[in-house]
């Protein structure tokens, strides 16, 4: 049975994060237009994401109900009671946070709730980024990047949180940092430059790419190490975080494509003064071609969000991180492959180095995991002969 659940685990985060990788990727060029024989480009980022995040939230809540003990209230299937903090205050994976340990305390749902809106106002602002990015800069030098999230996420624990990190992820992050530089630097001009209208007369096309690309990582930082933060003061499921966090991305992001703002870059590209959601509307009235993508990029992305936790779940960070990377991988090949991407030997170099780097970062921990139940062998053998 556990052999079939991780097949199932493998095969769902694999099939539907390729399917999602493929539909952003043909998001990011023009449509051809049914009314003028132009081609136009989707820059609804917000409407693009409020598509993706309540989804996201129903297929969450579906699967929360369907794993709902009869004993339990709807609020406390959601996560939402009054209960206590773990005895010691660890992060996602379950290692202590600088060693130190809390004692039970109560804690507000509201407090819970805010922190929610906190990741979710980190995810609104950057999805636009990463979405923005991919009309400067390649797919897979944007997949490059994203593998490179280790970076941030270290940064946003200090800055944020002051934790500290074992010397080996020092190592993992300047081997990240040493990959993307080589690939960025060895590109050929005919990989780096895109076409479309940015690129095509922008020689600092890339720059401005890479500078949307840090901002999304800078923001995926502070999510990720929220999360962290949340699971290590809060007794909650994964299946709980992503109803919530989806559940309030979905009201910001309806919100600010609602409202009639004034033209803002990369978060509201809209003529000033019209709204996104209109906007949004009349550009799939006039592209149909855009529908299917647009459904494929939020159906995968919200069945994908499933597999992650349950793999999460039921097999441990190491089997997801595995999975994840060698999903990268396989991500930057297609996109390679489906729409002809030229990669240099400088450029696939630069991808080996931060694949290595990453997977350091995964023996490392396959080691610390298997010294622990090691350890916690030891002490139950001690009992039974007690």
């Amino acid at each position: 049975m556990s052999f079939l659940r991780l097949t199932i685990c493998v095969s769902g985060v694999y099939s539907m994060f390729l399917l999602w990788a493929i539909a952003q990727e043909r998001l990011s060029v023009p449509f051809k237009s049914i009314v003028t024989d132009s081609s136009d480009k989707f820059r609804s980022a917000l409407f693009l994401g409020l598509c993706q995040s309540t989804l996201s939230s129903i297929s969450a809540l579906i699967y929360i109900l369907a794993r709902k003990k009869p004993e339990h209230t709807f609020l406390e299937a959601l996560g939402i009671r009054k209960g206590y903090t773990q005895s010691t205050k660890s992060s996602a994976n379950g290692k202590a946070v600088n060693g130190h340990s809390k004692p039970n305390t109560r804690y507000s749902p509201r407090s819970l709730l805010l922190s929610y809106v906190q990741t979710s106002f980190f995810i609104t602002t950057a999805a636009p980024f990463g979405f923005a990015a991919l009309s400067y800069i390649s797919y897979p030098a944007m997949v490059l990047g994203k593998s490179c999230k280790l970076v941030p996420v270290m940064i946003m624990n200090v800055l944020l949180y002051r934790r500290k990190f074992a010397p080996h992820k020092y190592l993992v992050v300047a081997m990240v940092t040493a990959g993307i530089t080589i690939f960025m630097g060895f590109g050929s001009e005919g990989s780096k430059k895109q076409k479309t209208s940015h690129t095509s007369d922008n020689p600092y096309a890339s720059y401005i790419g890479m500078l949307y690309l840090l901002i999304n990582l800078a923001l995926d930082g502070a999510i990720n190490s929220t999360q962290d933060e949340i699971f290590s003061r809060y007794q909650i499921s994964g299946q709980q975080m992503m109803f919530f966090i989806n559940l309030f991305c979905s009201l910001i992001s309806l919100s600010l494509s609602l409202l009639p703002l004034p033209y803002i870059p990369v978060i509201h590209e809209t003529a000033g003064g019209t709204s996104e959601m209109a906007a949004a509307l009349e550009f799939v009235r006039a592209h149909p071609g855009i529908v299917v993508p647009l459904a494929e990029f939020a159906v995968t992305g919200a069945l994908g969000q499933l597999f992650i936790f349950e793999t999460l779940q039921h097999f441990g960070s190491l089997t997801l991180v595995m999975i994840t990377l060698t999903r990268k991988m396989f991500t930057m090949i297609l996109s390679v492959v489906v729409y002809h991407h030229q990669l240099t030997v400088g450029q696939w170099l630069g991808a080996a180095v931060v694949f290595a780097g990453i997977s350091v970062e995964a023996y490392v921990k396959r080691r610390e995991i298997h010294a622990k139940r090691v350890l916690q062998e030891k002490e139950k053998a001690k009992l039974k002969s007690l």
